[in-house]
């Protein structure tokens, strides 16, 4: 299949990555109902390890099934579909190479006690993404946690040992933790932040959290300030999110959060697209609704992303 001239473009941008990784990145590119437009919509399920499974698959009981997953991002004409290791294990003969799959290396969960600290554990290695076919793998860090910089190395080790195996990597890049206020975990100067630190340590996919019009660094505020940067709108603070991640040299995702109105998720698509973002990664709002409310939902995304709605 032939890469788009869109597609081109984006991979022209990844000047010092091995032709296995551009050749990853192609094909979730290449893939489903967008493919070729530039634009990415991502199915993530890894929210099980976080939240627990009643509070992730009960509002919507077959999402307790693997295989449910694997087929709503194949049947939706997803980009890539994303998970930790038992969730891609329990499809991956079944669904081999019908849909490009990130395996999600390490995750946090509801039984640590609050005095832990935000961290994560790995959960996976390189090793199983190549066993289980995976085209990229996908990575967790807390810009703001006192256990960032121990996370900022391991994604590091992680992604120069994926990429001399052909295989890109995925860094949710989610403010939170100790240095910051709730408030601040999506403000647009940390959103931005989040975005840069992603990009410097060697993302070729960044997924980040929309930001809100709040400034949490004084330092920050004051620049924003004098130099008249635009966060009055959402469209708006993606772009200045995408002009943090190498002037847009970067593909970078938006995540959906907690399950909201379909109003609520098409609105954040048109921000993403007018601001010059790459796409969305949808989980809760999608696998937590009927199957078939699910399925309309990611057409009436795909129309958004073509420019169609």
């Amino acid at each position: 299949m032939k890469a788009s001239r869109k597609v081109q473009q984006i991979l022209a941008n990844y000047e010092g990555e091995n032709p296995g990784v551009k050749g990853k990145l192609c094909q979730m590119l290449m893939q489903g109902r967008l493919r070729g437009t530039g634009k990415m919509i991502i199915l993530p399920v890894d929210q099980g390890f976080e939240h627990g499974p009643a509070r992730t698959y009960a509002p919507n009981a077959p999402a307790y099934d693997p295989h449910y997953h694997y087929r709503l991002a194949i049947d939706a004409g997803l980009n890539a579909y994303a998970a930790p290791l038992g969730m891609i294990e329990a499809g991956a003969d079944t669904f081999a190479g019908q849909i490009p799959t990130i395996l999600k290396m390490n995750s946090a969960n509801s039984l640590m006690s609050s005095s832990s600290g935000k961290d994560q554990a790995v959960t996976a290695s390189v090793d199983d993404a190549l066993r289980l076919g995976c085209s990229a793998i996908g990575f967790t860090i807390y810009p703001g946690s006192d256990a960032q910089l121990g996370m900022y190395e391991e994604i590091v080790e992680l992604r120069r040992e994926a990429a001399s195996c052909g295989i890109p990597t995925v860094i949710w890049s989610y403010p939170r933790g100790e240095a910051l206020s709730k408030e601040g975990e999506t403000a647009i100067d940390i959103a931005a932040y989040a975005a840069q630190i992603a990009a410097l340590i060697g993302a070729h996919i960044i997924k980040i959290k929309l930001s809100t019009d709040h400034l949490e660094l004084p330092e920050a505020k004051k620049v924003f300030e004098e130099q008249k940067i635009d966060i009055s709108t959402q469209a708006a603070r993606v772009a200045e999110c995408m002009r943090s991640s190498f002037n847009g040299r970067r593909i970078v995702v938006f995540s959906g959060g907690a399950k909201k109105g379909e109003d609520s998720v098409y609105d954040d698509a048109r921000a993403i697209r007018d601001g010059g973002g790459h796409g969305s990664i949808i989980g809760r709002n999608s696998f937590q609704r009927d199957r078939d409310e699910a399925l309309a939902m990611f057409d009436k995304l795909v129309d958004i992303y073509k420019g169609n709605d």
